[in-house]
């Protein structure tokens, strides 16, 4: 068995449609219960792959509503991202000169 991080406590429970559902509703972005609902409507519920995928996706977008330094990467404004990248790209470039 592999360590969680510290964050993975606070995740709720998602086993079930039926606690995913619940999941959604309380951390899940705005209209995610409604996306669910609607793509897994769109679905062939025999294609479990493509259903496995759906649920897979909204798990994930709870588990990131539940991490804090995951929701704090993605309030950061795009200027800082992109500021953060060149100084990256400008350190590799640096780097690989000498």
């Amino acid at each position: 068995m592999t360590a969680q991080p510290d964050h993975q406590a606070a995740v709720p429970p998602m086993r079930t449609f039926a606690e995913l559902r619940i999941a959604l509703s309380a951390y899940g972005f705005p209209g995610d219960s409604v996306s669910f609902e609607d793509e897994l409507a769109g679905t062939d519920l025999d294609d479990l792959t493509r259903v496995r995928e759906i649920i897979q996706a909204y798990r994930h977008r709870v588990m990131l509503r539940c991490d804090p330094q995951g929701m704090a990467a993605l309030m950061r404004s795009t200027e800082d991202v992109v500021f953060e990248l060149g100084q990256k790209m400008a350190a590799a470039e640096g780097n690989g000169r000498r």
